[in-house]
């Protein structure tokens, strides 16, 4: 049997300062119903999320379909890059990528974040075996977790990821068999 994890990065979301409440935007809450058009013939069996709003949103209409619950999950939210607003976000981004064990003040390294969300990952292996989940999460831990299986998820692809964007991860128990990218039909 196989578990299958499908990990929805986000859709675009109007920006205000609360990480928490950002809300989807306009154009996020129609890729959204993308997300149902694209998944609703995969079988899903289970929706856990990010507390974060902007990720719940993203995967609700596909929830809403299979009539299930989102479980929400802290494992599975942003990395925290550091505390308050930084002056440089790329340079920013590109220091914690390039050395995986720094961490700017009140933030996550990457191999903090990577541990985090790999905590939550295999338990989810472990408590959703042979299932179909849908994960609603962001691009940086979403890419840390691919990485911890396979490198050459790293910041390059980063860079490249698309909001929303949607990645299936096939596992035989806790053995990764293989990722692909689902590409978004239009709804």
């Amino acid at each position: 049997m196989t578990t299958n994890v499908y990990l929805v990065r986000h859709a675009h979301s109007v920006y205000t300062p609360d990480e928490l409440t950002r809300p989807l935007s306009e154009k996020g809450l129609r890729d959204a119903e993308s997300i149902l058009t694209t998944l609703k013939s995969e079988k899903i069996d289970d929706f856990i999320s990010s507390p974060y709003r902007r990720a719940i949103q993203t995967i609700e209409p596909l929830a809403k379909y299979y009539q299930t619950e989102i479980k929400l999950n802290k494992a599975f939210q942003e990395r925290t890059l550091a505390q308050g607003k930084v002056k440089d976000f790329n340079a920013a981004i590109t220091k914690v990528w390039q050395e995986p064990d720094f961490a700017f003040d009140g933030g996550e390294s990457n191999l903090n974040a990577q541990a985090r969300g790999i905590k939550g990952f295999m338990s989810i292996l472990q408590t959703y075996e042979d299932r179909n989940i849908v994960i609603g999460t962001h691009g940086n831990i979403m890419v840390l977790i691919m990485n911890y299986f396979n490198a050459e998820y790293g910041f390059e692809f980063w860079r490249k990821l698309q909001m929303p964007d949607i990645y299936k991860m096939s596992f035989s128990g806790k053995e990764l068999m293989g990722i692909e990218q689902v590409l978004l039909k239009q709804s």
